[in-house]
């Protein structure tokens, strides 16, 4: 492939790329839960089957983290470590992060409980648990559109942000020490006992996969 044509398709595939990754996901319908009100209660169940509620973590923040290891977006920050790093100083410091797995049975992202954990091991992730949500009742619950898609939740059980992982959106691990990682921002200003700024972010990623 001569440099012209190189050129050519490389920019076709990012275009492409990017409509992908903003494409809001099918059957979200209705407003993202609101901002500095309680976040959406639920009860998930995790790769082991350990059911967990939201509202029974009143007293710690939760970050929860929209995740489809087939996505080039979420793949960008586990290749490069980000996202453990991210998770990892996350639950050192006493909050809970929670990877949710909305796809839908035969669509890309989908695993069973035993492959969830396979990934966390082989990734050496530190999530606090992997919800599977295969009917994307949590998904649809929170409005997650994309993977990944961010929403963290402060210590009174209230949303207090929504968005993205950093602020570039693209799948070059590159650009990861050049962004700034809004879960350490929000992190930061939360246990200071600052207002959250930005509470909301555009997020970017691959579409959720929701069955019908």
């Amino acid at each position: 492939m001569n440099g012209c044509l190189r050129r050519c398709f490389t920019a076709f595939a990012l275009a492409a790329v990017s409509v992908w990754a903003f494409a809001a996901a099918p059957n979200v319908a209705g407003a993202a839960p609101a901002l500095g009100k309680a976040a959406p209660d639920f009860t998930g169940t995790d790769s082991t089957g350990k059911r967990h509620r939201l509202s029974d973590m009143r007293g710690k923040i939760v970050v929860l983290e929209w995740t489809n290891h087939d996505c080039p977006f979420v793949g960008k920050h586990y290749r490069s470590s980000n996202m453990q790093r991210t998770q990892k100083q996350v639950t050192d410091g006493g909050a809970v992060w929670l990877s949710v797995i909305s796809s839908a049975p035969g669509l890309q992202g989908h695993v069973t409980g035993p492959e969830a954990d396979a990934l966390t091991r082989n990734r050496q992730a530190h999530p606090s648990a992997v919800l599977l949500d295969p009917k994307g009742d949590i998904g649809r619950l929170y409005r997650a559109a994309v993977t990944p898609h961010i929403f963290i939740v402060d210590k009174d059980g209230r949303l207090a942000y929504q968005g993205a992982i950093d602020d570039i959106a693209s799948w070059d691990e590159a650009d990861i020490p050049k962004a700034t990682n809004y879960v350490h921002q929000v992190m930061t200003q939360l246990k200071a006992g600052l207002q959250v700024k930005p509470g909301v972010t555009r997020p970017y990623g691959c579409s959720v996969k929701y069955g019908s």
